[in-house]
């Protein structure tokens, strides 16, 4: 399934119209909980496997046959200008969330706001078109969704998929002395603000876009192995925030090998340009406190860069190696947890 290129007589910039930027536009962490925090508790179901309280990548209900059926749902406003592109990468990140989950995607549906006064339809078209591309190229169907006028763009999907019960990974489930891998590199965040504020080179055009657009089926793999005890995909808290939720729900501290952590060397260079995301202050804001060691502004940034369709974050018992090879082999361990008292949630190193 191809589509022809999009007419681009007057090329639309949509990064103009939203304030934030994909997964840069989640409410940050520490108000996020005190959202969370209502008056009426959630409701607890015997079937529900995960559900509120474990601040996971989606909702497992138990089918009572050995399998389990995942919900979750995701969308974000435009993080790339090319609306095709766009839906590509609204589309894969909300599928990452399953496969973060050790499952297989099912189907899926679309969540779309248009500012239909401000933006033509055709190019809402061309947006849920890109959702489309990505759920036939992972053989799922987009099976329906719905849309809203809205003061800004947004897209995203439901998605609807199925794991074994034994298979099932969770973020809260890390033993003491599990070696932790990242399965992309991060500056994604930093990218698409040099992007959005008109500093990228054109040489670096795609490398973010390239990046977002790798499916975590990777995931679906781990799941077979009982070495592997907890995963996450890495997304708009940053690292550290989603590390810091590992840690918190496992009730150890994260130890972080800074030089390990993979990192674009583009996105270094707009960091040093001041290509600073706006979300990742906003994060350090929220979790700061609980790490310790974090050093210079240029680390910061990144332990809180704000990923779009970022890696997946996986805890692997301390006698194995990741079980899966990637590009060029196997991936090296960016730190691990400890079973300590050590006050802070993350040290690092």
């Amino acid at each position: 399934m191809s589509l022809p290129p999009a007419p681009d007589d007057a090329p639309i910039r949509l990064t103009q119209f939203s304030h934030g930027a994909g997964c840069g536009c989640k409410i940050a962490p520490a108000v996020l909980e005190t959202i969370l925090h209502g008056r009426i508790p959630a409701s607890e179901h015997p079937r529900l496997l995960v559900g509120h309280g474990s601040r996971d990548d989606a909702a497992v209900y138990d089918l009572g046959d050995g399998r389990a059926l995942i919900s979750t749902t995701d969308f974000f406003s435009p993080i790339v200008d090319d609306a095709f592109d766009f839906g590509r990468i609204a589309a894969t990140n909300a599928i990452s969330d399953v496969y973060a989950m050790g499952g297989t995607p099912l189907l899926a549906v679309a969540v779309l706001g248009w500012p239909v006064e401000k933006l033509p339809a055709e190019l809402a078209s061309r947006v849920v078109d890109g959702g489309r591309q990505v759920c036939h190229d992972l053989g799922i169907p987009l099976a329906g969704g719905h849309s809203i006028d809205a003061p800004e763009p947004f897209f995203g999907l439901a998605v609807t998929g199925e794991v074994r019960v034994a298979n099932l990974k969770r973020n809260d489930t890390a033993q003491a002395g599990d070696r932790l891998y990242l399965t992309k590199p991060l500056g994604t965040g930093i990218l698409t603000t040099a992007e959005k504020r008109g500093l990228l080179e054109p040489a670096h055009a795609h490398v973010a876009r390239d990046l977002m657009l790798e499916p975590n089926v990777l995931g679906r793999e781990l799941a077979a192995f009982d070495s592997v005890h907890a995963i996450t995909d890495v997304t708009g808290f940053g690292l550290a925030g989603h590390l810091i939720e590992m840690a918190e729900g496992s009730g150890l501290v994260a130890e972080l090998e800074f030089d390990q952590v993979p990192v674009r060397e583009e996105a270094l260079h707009y960091l040093a340009k001041g290509a600073y995301p706006d979300g990742a202050f906003r994060n350090w804001k929220s979790y700061g406190e609980k790490i310790v060691g974090a050093g210079d502004m240029t680390r910061m940034m990144i332990l809180s860069d704000p990923q779009t369709s970022g890696g997946l974050l996986v805890a692997v018992a301390a006698d194995h190696e990741l079980p899966v090879e990637g590009p060029a082999g196997h991936w090296r361990p960016i730190g691990r947890f400890l079973d300590t008292a050590e006050g802070a949630r993350l040290v690092v190193r």
